[in-house]
């Protein structure tokens, strides 16, 4: 695969979401570009929308604009309100289009809400980590499951390495 533009990367976040040992997985919509109807977790682009309009932190940066960026997605995709987004791990793939896509992995504790999904998911799970093994999951993404049991069955996320098994 050719990559399009050396220096342009579409740079996204995702949410391993616990709540009472169990873990939301979402399946796409069949009509996705990538990984169409496999089950994922939420997230989503940064858009420049995501903080142009808003004051900055400094002078010249606005902070947290990842964080931010990711909660609106969670709150679009699944209808949750979630707690402190604790990093994991980053990736990349190439997009179908050619572009790199940049891929930063957080893991948070559910808050509130029901979920209720928009049309770039068209089923949703709360499944424990062995139980995740049962679907057809974006390659990958049950590794970060494990990390995340581990870290909250008490293993240090120092500790933590993603490892493909």
């Amino acid at each position: 695969m050719e990559i399009q533009n050396r220096e342009l990367h579409r740079i996204t976040s995702t949410a391993i979401i616990h709540k009472d040992g169990k873990y939301l997985i979402a399946r796409r919509a069949l009509d996705k570009k990538a990984f169409p109807g496999k089950w994922a977790v939420p997230g989503g682009g940064l858009e420049v929308d995501d903080y142009i309009n808003l004051p900055k932190t400094t002078s010249d940066i606005w902070y947290f604009v990842i964080e931010k960026s990711l909660r609106r997605e969670i709150r679009e995709e699944v209808n949750l309100e979630v707690g402190k987004l604790k990093y994991l791990v980053d990736m990349v793939f190439i997009l179908p289009s050619g572009i790199p896509c940049i891929i930063l992995s957080y893991y948070c504790d559910y808050k509130s809400g029901e979920v209720k999904l928009n049309e770039e998911n068209i089923d949703y799970k709360w499944v424990s980590y062995e139980e995740a093994k049962n679907y057809d999951l974006v390659e990958g993404l049950l590794e970060e499951v494990e990390m995340v049991d581990q870290i909250l069955k008490g293993a240090s996320p120092d500790q933590i390495e993603y490892s493909k098994n």
